[in-house]
């Protein structure tokens, strides 16, 4: 029987670094007021023509490869997680292909938003689990600093995105300890409208109007206070589902690395779960949410300061629009 394990992982972020101070500059809000609501002290905006979503999953699936102690040549797949794409079409996926020398090989692209990696993380597991595939890469990446506004207007969207990208190598393995023990898939599309970004759609028959801009129609929109009921809900849902899946209970989590949305929501799982601070990681601090790429970003940022251990227990957990949430269960 074949199982699938993470074996390289590697991230990227611009090198433009954005504090609270600096967004006071544009708009009405203060570096505590955003801490207080996010727990956000900074991010990373990309510079346009230095950095785009395909080249930033480029940056880090080469930093993933090269630690998985395998060339472009040798993967199988590319499953791209992204909000953002390059272009409306085609999808990222082929134009990190391009970017690196892969063979001419399946390119699919994902957009499930903030639980975008581990959805493409279930997918990799499932071909590798049927034999189709030995090597899969796995990319979260996101330039979301220029799709609201830099305005007390498109504040609350604003102060809390970031931009950036990681990537994973799933490999076919044999042992049935170490490796991707389960993943758990969820939606509930009735929610949908409570965070969206409706304007350029198909549902019009002139897509953009000059009055959609005027009126802000084009900036993302979202319900915060449903968002954030929902998260403390479903976060907490998925992650026992995981454990249990597989005769686990908290005692037994070592680590819990959930998606990066806003630090209130993770302290208030945390709390919720009854986890101590060394249980679950957080990184919102230094780069905001980064969407599709927080967990990738989060998992290569413990392996470099070696704290993924053999045996550990870690768990992935993510919330966010559609509304979507899933976990994915791993013995390291």
């Amino acid at each position: 029987m074949y199982y699938s394990k993470i074996t390289g992982l590697g991230y990227y972020v611009p090198e433009n670094i954005v504090t609270n101070h600096d967004l006071e500059k544009y708009m009405d809000t203060s570096d505590a007021w955003i801490r207080e609501r996010s727990g956000i002290e900074q991010r990373r905006f990309f510079k346009e023509g230095e950095d785009t979503v395909a080249t930033m999953g480029a940056k880090a699936s080469s930093i993933a490869l090269e630690r998985a102690g395998i060339s472009p040549e040798e993967v199988d797949m590319i499953v791209f997680a992204t909000l953002s794409p390059d272009y409306n079409f085609p999808g990222s996926g082929v134009l990190l292909q391009r970017l690196l020398p892969f063979r001419e090989i399946a390119a699919l692209d994902i957009r499930t938003q903030c639980t975008g990696f581990i959805y493409g993380l279930s997918i990799a597991d499932q071909f590798i689990r049927t034999g189709m595939y030995r090597n899969v890469l796995v990319v979260g990446s996101e330039v979301q600093s220029n799709i609201f506004e830099k305005s007390t207007r498109g504040r609350d969207f604003a102060v809390l995105f970031g931009d950036g990208a990681g990537a994973v190598v799933v490999q076919r393995t044999e042992d049935p300890e170490h490796r991707i023990l389960s993943t758990h898939l969820h939606s509930e599309g009735k929610y949908a409208e409570d965070l969206m970004l409706e304007h350029p759609g198909s549902r019009l028959q002139d897509r953009l109007w000059p009055t959609m801009v005027e009126e802000g129609k084009h900036l993302p929109v979202m319900r915060g206070s449903a968002v954030f009921k929902h998260a403390l809900q479903r976060f907490p849902e998925a992650i026992m589902e995981s454990l249990e899946t597989n005769n686990y209970t908290l005692a037994d989590l070592d680590l819990l690395i959930p998606h990066q949305a806003n630090l209130r929501i993770s302290k208030g799982v945390q709390e919720k779960l009854g986890l101590r601070d060394d249980q679950v990681y957080n990184n919102i601090q230094r780069y905001g949410n980064t969407t599709a790429a927080t967990i990738p970003i989060a998992l290569a940022e413990l392996w470099e300061a070696d704290r993924l251990k053999e045996d550990q227990l870690i768990c992935l957990a993510a919330f966010g629009s559609g509304f979507t949430w899933a976990s994915a269960l791993i013995r390291w």
